[in-house]
């Protein structure tokens, strides 16, 4: 047992290791198994990588579940992991994890990114929230999302005390000077300075709230350029690829999609069979049957969150303007034998986007709206027969 350090001395070090015990034992090849632990493995994989050793991962979970197998104790240490670890591995009980290169480590990295300033902007946005319940809770009434004139009138007048007193053409003129504001809509500014006047917002601690509604505009703008930016530079990185060709053939799915489906999926190339998708999405279905006992199939979630998210996200705007799509769930929630509730049908929608996406990207054919219509014709005539 030795540790093995996060550093490139470390590296070398256990690089070392491995060759001297390979000559000790006369082998000629060699694994490196770990347990995966968030992203502190991703360096270790690259410096193997290039010295040509493959490294395999063990699925913590079956760490877990195989580690009282010897001794029938829930003891958990390093030692007895690493022993664990390495009887799975002997046992041919992992996976190759896949090292990115090249754009798709650019996408990889750009889409997780993206997501957290989206996370921070929504975060910002519900600050920005908070702060109106206090001081302006009718603002709302008139700008239900935060807009070009919405962030103007916070930049400008953020208090019912500081428009309930001015003239309509007063503000206009003033919001008309902010950024990227040429013609503010006057029937808005005329029912905000009409909610300004019958406020209930709060009065005290304004010195400070200004400060802090201040800042968080202004924080506000900057992440929804960074993202503008982001996205931009991702939609580029996508377009050198050889899938976004045939993947923008199918209604529904924008630039943005597309990015992050690459970003999740990666070269669709490298997969033998749209099974491999699915089960990647985690919607393969899983059964808990015993005896006479038949338990409800639902799918397994094993496999990557933010794959399965995305398509969920994007199965909504398929079914409204893509019409195959919409078709399919039709006929699936309607059928007379074994109809699906909506929520199963958009997992099974799911699972047959994945299929799709699959063969346009590897036949290099657009996606034909009409085959597929005849294909849920052919299916509800076998069905009928």
């Amino acid at each position: 047992r030795f540790p093995v350090f996060q550093s490139r001395a470390g590296f070398e070090q256990f690089y070392s290791l491995i060759q001297e015990a390979m000559r000790e034992l006369g082998k000629t090849e060699v694994i490196v198994g770990i347990e995966p632990t968030g992203h502190y493995w991703l360096n270790l994989a690259y410096f193997l990588e290039e010295k040509g050793i493959p490294l395999v991962m063990v699925n913590p979970m079956h760490v877990k579940r195989s580690k009282e197998l010897d001794d029938n104790l829930p003891t958990k240490h390093d030692a007895k992991d690493a022993l664990v670890i390495a009887r799975l591995v002997k046992d041919g009980r992992f996976s190759y994890p896949r090292i990115l290169h090249e754009v798709e480590a650019e996408l990889r990295a750009g889409s997780t990114f993206r997501e957290s300033l989206l996370k921070e902007r929504n975060a910002v946005q519900n600050q920005m929230i908070r702060w109106l319940d206090r001081y302006f809770p009718e603002f709302v009434q008139v700008f239900p999302s935060f807009g070009k004139i919405a962030l103007a009138v916070l930049e400008n007048t953020p208090f019912p005390m500081d428009i309930a007193d001015q003239t309509v053409e007063g503000l206009m003129e003033r919001y008309r000077q902010s950024e990227g504001l040429q013609c503010p809509q006057k029937p808005k500014i005329q029912k905000l300075v009409e909610v300004s006047r019958h406020s209930i917002g709060i009065t005290q601690g304004q010195q400070m709230a200004r400060i802090e509604i201040a800042t968080l505009v202004r924080r506000y703008r900057q992440l929804e350029q960074e993202i503008a930016a982001l996205t931009e530079e991702l939609t580029a990185l996508a377009q050198t690829t050889v899938e976004y060709e045939w993947l923008q053939t199918i209604p529904g799915l924008g630039d943005a999609t597309i990015v992050e489906l690459l970003s999740e999926i990666g070269s669709f190339y490298q997969y033998q069979d749209p099974r491999q998708l699915i089960k990647l999405a985690g919607l393969t279905l899983k059964e808990n049957s015993s005896g006479q006992h038949k338990g409800q199939k639902r799918i397994s979630k094993r496999g990557r969150r933010r794959l399965r998210a995305l398509l969920f996200r994007v199965m909504m705007p398929l079914i409204r303007h893509n019409k195959a799509f919409r078709m399919l769930h039709e006929y699936y929630t309607t059928r007379p034998v074994n109809p699906l509730r909506k929520k199963q049908s958009i997992v099974v929608l799911c699972g047959k986007l994945l299929k799709i996406l699959y063969a346009v990207c590897v036949k290099q054919q657009a996606f034909d709206e009409e085959r597929m219509m005849q294909d849920i014709f052919s299916s509800t005539q076998a069905q009928a027969a």
